[in-house]
């Protein structure tokens, strides 16, 4: 067996912990655009843009309403929702005081919650409505905790209001108190043997490693030159590999945006009015894009026309990647001649579901079909497939930029 030996990419964090990127940028860049929240109704296409300066705000205000809640350094808060800006907002709150992140899947059982609350010693949790409420009271007899906040019942505001009077500077003071080595966040898998799901304690210099290390290696692909790389997270943040991408956005500058329901009804207008300019996925968003666009195409009496254009798809991809392996010369006239008709009349809408600016995207949470990712390449947008675990902070392998290998996991 061959084994090879890279220098790392980035430099390893040395001193505090990831809430500071937060009020770093907001420092050196303060009408950076961090964030796009929705604006009107929650499933409209209008996106309100959320500067470093206010974001910081937001964060800071909050933080010292956990303070003014009891919440202390060391301590573990829970969240359990679905993908939201407050759950990015509670997040930064909980690291800036030095308290530790414990995700909870927003579909847990009260049995569920009970084991991760219990295991992980949990003193308060965040939730996203009335039902998660109830699950969790349903649970929480005889253990540690003191607090239950409901996002829907506007807990933000309220615990805004209640820490106005903290001075700013006792957040900063229990923000410096972390550490590299400090714990983030303690994530729960089911990958593990056992009655019930184990905990993975990850560190801030765990996620800042493997954050740093996707934005240095993989930041050329995820925007065109002169763009703000821009994101919409719509991947479970109580899962590994979306907290992945949320903290890689904050400290890579990368304008974020959070979609909770990944229903293709939901989420395909999300990704329009959005207009992301990479995305990051599992399988199942890809097959939905390609089953939808065939289905559209059938209703519109095209389908044959869409089964060419795939089969063209795949087999311009698989040209390509044949001339990157140094086996062929690349498309032949007659190919490329076909290609250049299909990307007007199929790949070009397939491209404008994504919003029309996504060109490379990933794919991580189990095996990409081989095919589907030749017929995506053929159609304008490259997809990295990726591998990782929970105990390795999200992704240990991915295909390099430019050089991706359909089928495999880099």
């Amino acid at each position: 067996m061959r084994d090879f030996s890279l220098p790392p990419l980035v430099a390893t964090l040395s001193t505090g912990g990831l809430a500071d990127s937060v009020y770093e940028v907001a420092e050196r860049d303060p009408e950076l655009v961090q964030l796009s929240r929705r604006g009107g109704e929650p499933d409209g296409e209008e996106w309100v843009p959320v500067t470093a300066a206010e974001f910081r705000d937001e964060v800071m205000g909050l933080a010292k309403g956990l303070l003014a809640g009891g919440v202390r350094f060391g301590e573990r808060i829970a969240v359990m929702s679905r993908t939201r800006y407050e759950w990015t907002l509670f997040c930064y709150a909980v690291w800036s005081i030095g308290a530790t992140v414990v995700p909870v899947y927003p579909t847990s059982s009260a049995d569920q919650v009970r084991w991760i609350l219990s295991n992980a010693q949990v003193t308060a949790i965040v939730v996203e409505h009335e039902d998660h409420a109830m699950t969790v009271g349903a649970a929480c007899d005889g253990l540690p905790l003191r607090s239950i906040w409901q996002l829907d019942a506007d807990c933000v505001g309220r615990l805004t209001a209640v820490g106005r009077d903290i001075p700013d500077a006792e957040v900063d003071w229990y923000r410096r108190a972390v550490e590299p080595r400090s714990v983030a966040t303690i994530a729960y898998t089911s990958g593990t043997t056992g009655p019930h799901h184990r905990g993975c304690v990850i560190t801030h210099a765990n996620l800042a490693a493997e954050c740093d290390t996707l934005y240095a290696g993989w930041k050329e692909i995820i925007a065109e030159p002169g763009e703000q790389p821009s994101i919409l997270e719509f991947l479970p943040l109580s899962h590994i590999y979306g907290l992945m991408v949320q903290v890689a956005c904050m400290r890579g500058g990368v304008r974020l945006g959070h979609q909770p329901d990944l229903a293709p009804a939901a989420l395909l207008p999300a990704l329009a009015s959005f207009r992301p300019t990479y995305v990051f996925a599992v399988p199942y968003v890809f097959e939905k894009i390609f089953h939808k666009a065939r289905r559209a195409a059938e209703e519109a009496g095209r389908g044959p026309l869409f089964d060419k254009a795939v089969e063209t798809a795949v087999r311009h991809a698989e040209e390509v990647e044949r001339r990157e392996k140094g086996a062929g010369h690349g498309p032949g006239p007659v190919l490329r001649a076909a290609h250049a008709v299909f990307d007007r009349l199929v790949y070009g809408r397939l491209r404008a579901v994504l919003g029309g600016r996504v060109r490379n995207a990933t794919s991580g949470g189990s095996t990409l079909d081989r095919e589907l990712g030749l017929f995506f390449a053929g159609a304008g947008i490259t997809i990295h497939d990726g591998y990782g675990l929970t105990e390795t902070t999200a992704a240990v392998t991915s295909q390099p930029p430019g050089r991706p290998r359909f089928g495999t996991v880099g």
